[in-house]
């Protein structure tokens, strides 16, 4: 079988990519797997080092605040629908796997278009403009939230939630029996307004008896390792730009501060974490807010928006983790959303449709 996969631009793209990819190696050892992503994107260096081949098309994003500088993007998009005919032509896949983002949209148009059946799979509680417009291409549509139907076909919807790190289940607790911990998740980069919530706190929480975990994120680790010096280097928090030991620290927080990307939220639902989110109001269409949404709803997390973070967060945060009542009842609803093996169930949806592809008939 071989399998086209596109995708990327950011992780929350990238990672699920990858982890489909690496579930459909498990079950069809024999597989050819080909990338497919756009130049000088996050993808083109990820997807090398999780082991797999991909090639980049010129396709860029719309620039919707300057419309007239849309004529290159469209020029970009017409030569990468030409390069992606000419690598379907090639590799010739069963299948086409699209994760969103924009390689992920003239990929899997092109490999529609010349009859290869395509899967989509979207992260989020608000479908990506990519997804909805490749949806009526698609056979099948892997989702990680419900009532997906405002966006896709009722029949085509599949809900499978979203691929995580399996390796988060294997952390070991390990803090002062009796201390709370409290785990703030900046991502990769590094959540701007989180951090100078953290940082204006300082004194507030060097006065706690909890232990906080404060992962800044490598574009601000200098700003709040300096704070935090300032502050007297207090003993019960700990700054990183980034924790490689994340099952661990995961096991040891009561309670997680973080953005409320697709990725986020499933680890902290398949971990039954209790969780404030803080939704990124720099992404399109305001997703971030919906996937923490479809948590808040469900009594399942609690939201601080992100004008409010400064005031709220802190304060917020250091009630919460103090309520045990409430904590037991976020981690048992959080818990109730969980999507066990995401992965697996993905790519065993591919690789059905795979076996129904035109051209193994």
């Amino acid at each position: 079988m071989r399998y086209l996969i596109s995708g990327g631009g950011t992780g929350g793209h990238i990672f699920p990519a990858v982890s489909i990819a690496n579930a459909l190696k498990e079950l069809d050892p024999e597989a050819e797997i080909l990338f497919v992503g756009a130049l000088g994107r996050m993808e083109m260096e990820r997807v090398p080092q999780a082991g797999y081949k991909i090639v980049g098309l010129p396709v860029r994003g719309f620039n919707r605040a300057q419309p007239w500088k849309n004529v290159s993007v469209l020029v970009n998009l017409a030569k990468s629908i030409r390069q992606v005919k000419r690598i379907i032509r090639d590799f010739k896949p069963n299948v086409g796997v699209g994760v969103g983002g924009y390689a992920s949209g003239a990929a899997m148009w092109a490999a529609a278009k010349m009859g290869i059946p395509i899967l989509l799979q979207e992260q989020n509680g608000f479908a990506g403009v990519t997804n909805k417009i490749l949806k009526d291409k698609a056979a099948k549509i892997c989702v990680a939230y419900e009532n997906m139907d405002r966006f896709f076909p009722a029949d085509k919807i599949i809900l499978t939630g979203n691929p995580v790190r399996q390796n988060l289940l294997q952390g070991q607790r390990t803090k002062d029996k009796g201390q709370k911990c409290l785990l703030i998740l900046g991502g990769s980069l590094g959540a701007r307004t989180i951090n100078e919530a953290i940082k204006a706190a300082l004194p507030e929480l060097a006065k706690s008896d909890i232990q906080v975990v404060w992962q800044t994120g490598k574009g601000y680790i200098d700003m709040c390792r300096a704070a935090w010096e300032a502050a007297g280097k207090p003993a019960n928090i700990e700054v990183h730009d980034f924790l490689s030991d994340m099952p661990d620290r995961y096991a040891q927080a009561d309670l997680v501060i973080s953005r409320a990307g697709a990725s986020s939220i499933s680890e902290i639902c398949l971990l039954g974490k209790p969780s404030i989110l803080v939704p990124s109001p720099n992404v399109a269409e305001d997703h971030q807010t919906h996937n923490a949404m479809a948590l808040v709803n469900k009594e399942a997390a609690v939201l601080v928006r992100d004008a409010d973070a400064t005031q709220q967060l802190v304060p917020t945060a250091l009630a919460l983790i103090q309520d045990e009542k409430k904590l037991e009842l976020l981690h048992t609803n959080v818990s109730k959303l969980a999507q066990a093996d995401s992965a697996k169930r993905i790519a065993e949806e591919v690789i059905a449709l795979a076996c129904s592809s035109p051209s193994l008939r």
